[in-house]
């Protein structure tokens, strides 16, 4: 799933290290959602959105595949 979490991040100055503190999760955590390669449970995303003040639909980028599945 692609996303914006960089951008909100070095918008907000915060290190991967200084976020994954902030959510309770692992740096690579952070680098896994920042890249797309990890989806975040709905839980995490909505704090995610709530450490940038910002909406779970600003920050994660709704796309279907190829085949009309939904990423």
């Amino acid at each position: 799933m692609k996303n914006h979490i960089v951008e909100y991040r070095k918008k907000h100055g915060l290190s991967q290290d200084r976020l994954a503190e902030r959510l309770g999760v692992s740096r690579q955590t952070v680098i896994s959602i920042e890249k797309g390669k990890y989806s975040p449970s709905l839980p995490l995303a909505f704090l995610l959105a709530k450490t940038f003040n910002t909406t779970i639909e600003e920050l994660f980028v709704y796309e279907e595949d190829k085949e009309g599945k939904k990423e």
